[in-house]
Order: C-alpha cells, then structure tokens, then sequence
C-alpha cells in the first residue's frame, strides 16, 4: 500500500472517532475509487503515490463539476457539501501550480519539442508528453492543453 493511501486509511479512522461526517464520507469514497483502480486491468496490483493522487485528482474534479452543476440548478446547500469534500480531497494533492509557473513550465517543454524537431501545432502531443509528468495533479490537463495549444500557435 503506498504511504498516501497509508495516510487517506489513518485519517479516515481518525475522522470515524471525531464523528466528521464530511470528511468520513470523502475518504471512504476517495479510498473506494482508488480500490477500484487497483483492481482494474488484467490483474490487481498495488497504486504508487503518483497513481493515487491521479484518483484523487480525478475525484476533486468530479466535486469541482459538480458544485457547478449545482449551482446552475440553484441548489447551493448540495454545491456547499461538494466544495466541502473538494476540501478534504485538496488536503492530499500537490500545491497547485500557479499561473507563472505553468507558463514557464510551457514555455520550457516547447523549446524542449522544438529542439528535438517538433514545431508547430502538431507538437503538440510531443509537449504534453514531456509536460504530463510535471503537471500531473497540480494543474488541470485540459488549461493545460490549452495552453500548450496557445503557445505552438505563437
């Protein structure tokens, strides 16, 4: 078991004995979803840091879409819940990146492509590849898709 789900397990045992209804119900539901992307494929097999907070990160932006949802449809008691286990979600992901930092985070994965000879909006996928790594769960892929969109069409 990797140290993050170690960590998601003590302190949904931790929020069982304070009775925190919020926080039990996340993790239980953060701990589910990570179980049923251990058991997924071929054969079962043990998640990594990386791969857990991919879940995690997954799971925030259902909540995120979801408070949205909710909010459309004037139902801000449902939105509220959904923000508050965005919150408890937010406890176990990396600091999001601000937007210098993806800039230039951007700005180096495209000289990286180009020196490498992909130029142009067809680079795109070469970027992202070199880029996934260094984002994955501090910034969401579609800004950054975007962004490296914006970048090659410059």
């Amino acid at each position: 078991m990797s140290q993050l789900q170690d960590r998601l397990q003590t302190d949904l045992t931790v929020a069982m004995k304070a009775r925190d209804e919020v926080t039990t119900a996340t993790l239980r539901m953060a701990l589910t979803a990570v179980k049923n992307e251990a058991v997924s494929g071929d054969e079962a097999r043990e998640l990594s840091d990386a791969e857990v907070i991919t879940v995690l990160t997954r799971e925030g932006k259902k909540r995120r879409e979801s408070a949205q949802a909710y909010d459309d449809a004037h139902r801000p008691e449902l939105a509220d819940r959904e923000r508050a286990e965005l919150m408890v979600l937010g406890r176990y992901l990396p600091t999001a990146l601000t937007d210098e930092e993806l800039a230039a985070l951007i700005s180096g994965a495209v000289a990286a492509a180009q020196a490498q000879g992909a130029t142009g909006p067809k680079a795109i996928g070469s970027v992202m590849k070199l880029l996934s790594p260094q984002v994955n769960g501090r910034a969401d892929g579609a800004q950054v898709a975007a962004a490296v969109r914006a970048a090659l069409a410059n």
